[in-house]
């Protein structure tokens, strides 16, 4: 009778975990249908395998990527880099997406003494200036602190945490990517789920979408 209790204690501690979770991430921005969320470590290396294909997805099919910073606890220089990839954010989204770029490209590289100079140099090569402090007022640290706490919210547990999210209302509105070969799917049934586009008459309109490349 114990052991029964114990269960029941436990998948009812589940139940309520499961639906107190924190939603508010797993939206897509205004105007699109269809987004890709990541909550990703800049020193995490599967972060930097999942990049590539993240950025390609988000290219094929004209879809925004999302980014939310948990820098895990373990990793000695991810919290300061998320704070210049927020800068470098501020720049442009494509600078910021081209900073993390070269962050997953030379991680192995960098260290905590090192992390400096690389963004001097990245901010050089793309004519960016970059002031001696980045982050005066704290804003860009409480930003990725917002987002780490969200995280947790959430139930994050790894990084990177990768979802597809749509605006529908027809069914789910997210889905984890567990299978990374299964993304352009996701994304093809997410697109269907969320029905077509609607032009400013609001009759619906077709949309282009490039064709996914073979996994």
């Amino acid at each position: 009778m114990r052991k029964l209790a114990l269960i029941l204690t436990l998948l009812l501690g589940t139940t309520i975990s499961a639906a107190a979770a924190d939603t508010t991430a797993l939206k897509p921005p205004k105007g699109a249908r269809v987004a890709i969320v990541v909550f990703e470590d800049l020193q995490c290396p599967d972060c930097s395998r999942a990049w590539p294909l993240l950025l390609e997805a988000s290219k094929a099919y004209k879809i925004p990527i999302m980014h939310y910073d948990f820098p895990l606890p373990q990793h000695n220089w991810s919290f300061q880099a998320a704070i210049f990839a927020r800068y470098f954010d501020a720049v442009s989204p494509k600078v910021g997406d081209e900073f993390r770029t070269e962050v997953f490209a030379h991680q192995i590289e960098i260290t905590p003494d090192t992390l400096q100079a690389f963004c001097e140099n990245f901010a050089r090569q793309h004519g960016v200036r970059l002031p001696f402090a980045i982050d005066p007022k704290g804003e860009l640290e409480r930003k990725v602190r917002a987002d780490y706490a969200l995280g947790q919210r959430t139930g994050i547990q790894h990084t990177p945490t990768i979802y597809i999210v749509s605006n529908t209302l027809r069914g789910k509105p997210f889905v984890e990517v567990v299978d990374r070969t299964q993304l352009y799917a996701m994304i093809d049934d997410m697109l269907k789920q969320a029905g077509p586009v609607e032009n400013t008459s609001g009759k619906p309109v077709r949309s282009a979408k490039a064709a996914a490349p073979k996994q």
